[in-house]
């Protein structure tokens, strides 16, 4: 009983000593104290008074800079083959000799099958003998002709002499006859030879030595032309016509055109444009745009899908803050504390563009070498006078940063 009493008679001097110092230090007590418990619940101006009583804020700052900027556009693209050709024989026979490797990469003009040419030998020159005796037979002919038109019109008649002459031309039309089916022999005797119409590399052969082959059996093999390669994609009906009114114009700029491969690497020759397709697709409302890119290497495979990145030659360029400067600001617009000469800070709302390599263009509210706040914002507030620190290395990401912000 007496310990509990002594225990109650504590407790109320002790309410009494607080009730005096509190009488004592007046309303700044119940001030700081009540702006103590609203910076607790998070209110910016409370935080900010709690700042400039103690001292100021401690910040970090950084210069606006001038930044190219060119954030790429991506679109999903398809290599395809600017030339590609069925090699279809053009006579029938047997394969005699196969003078490349599946798979290889061909030129134009060299030489790929050779068909059995013994029967079309035979027949061009059978076709050059019949031309010779055409020929004879014409000669004579035209010979018999003009000793008609010679002769004494009282020793033959007229009969005669237009007899000659219809000899004679019979025999020059046989001649015409005999050099065309020389030219017929001679084509086929020259396709047993099958060439490479483009460079490119051939595929499988459907054909070997010994089989027999003809027009209506189907192609030999296929060559595809893989250097240079060419680069599809669809535009959207409003860009197609937005470029098109910029090259109208003449402002149209000057684009870069890369790839990222299948396996995502990065395709290291930039392509060129060639051509824009006739017509616009019904169904996806869109147009296909070709590229050709160099391809030595083979590493654009015709049929498989690329990533296209297209972006500026000489790209424009903006004052740019890192991203850890922008602040959100009621309404869902975006701001910065921008550092003032009298060392403290003001709100600035800024027009942006979307972030581009770890920096944000400001398009309008910004000068460049302006001095953004890009860490201690937490408890700024118009006017609050800062004091500035040396910036760390990537603030934002460093686990074991410790924030320069004084408590």
């Amino acid at each position: 009983m007496n310990e509990n009493k002594g225990s109650a008679i504590g407790s109320t001097i002790g309410a009494l000593v607080l009730a005096a110092v509190c009488v004592a230090g007046g309303w700044v007590g119940c001030g700081m104290w009540m702006r103590a418990a609203m910076a607790k619940a998070g209110n910016p101006a409370a935080m900010a008074a709690m700042a400039a009583a103690a001292g100021g804020v401690t910040v970090a700052v950084t210069n606006a800079e001038m930044r190219a900027y060119n954030l790429p556009e991506r679109f999903v693209a398809h290599a395809e083959a600017v030339q590609e050709v069925d090699l279809l024989p053009q006579i029938d026979g047997y394969v005699k000799e196969i003078k490349f490797k599946e798979g290889d990469v061909v030129k134009a003009g060299q030489t790929l099958y050779v068909i059995d040419d013994e029967r079309y030998l035979a027949v061009a020159n059978q076709r050059k003998a019949d031309l010779a005796a055409a020929e004879a037979e014409a000669r004579r002919a035209v010979r018999y002709y003009e000793r008609m038109q010679k002769a004494d019109e009282r020793g033959i008649t007229q009969l005669e002499r237009d007899n000659a002459e219809a000899a004679a031309e019979k025999a020059k039309a046989a001649v015409l006859q005999a050099k065309a089916n020389l030219v017929v022999a001679e084509y086929d005797l020259k396709k047993t030879t099958v060439i490479a119409p483009i460079s490119g590399q051939i595929g499988k052969s459907s054909a070997h030595v010994g089989d027999y082959v003809a027009p209506s059996k189907g192609a030999l093999a296929k060559i595809v032309q893989i250097d240079p390669i060419r680069v599809s994609f669809p535009l959207t009906d409003r860009a197609y016509i937005a470029w098109r009114q910029e090259q109208r114009s003449g402002s149209a700029k000057s684009f870069r055109m890369r790839l990222i491969l299948p396996d995502g690497s990065d395709y290291d020759r930039e392509g060129a444009w060639d051509f824009d397709d006739n017509q616009m697709s019904r169904e996806t409302a869109s147009i296909m745009m070709r590229l050709k890119f160099p391809n030595p290497e083979r590493l654009l495979i015709p049929n498989s899908y690329v990533t296209l990145l297209t972006d500026f030659q000489d790209p424009p360029k903006f004052p740019s803050v890192p991203q850890q400067a922008l602040i959100d600001l009621p309404g869902g617009n975006q701001g910065v504390w921008v550092l003032r000469d009298d060392m403290t800070v003001e709100q600035r709302p800024v027009e942006t563009k979307e972030a581009f390599a770890g920096w944000t263009p400001v398009v309008n509210g910004l000068e460049a070498g302006e001095r953004v706040v890009i860490s201690g914002v937490a408890k700024l507030g118009p006017g609050v006078k800062v004091s500035v620190v040396q910036p760390t290395s990537n603030d934002d990401i460093n686990a074991n940063h410790k924030s320069p912000i004084m408590e």
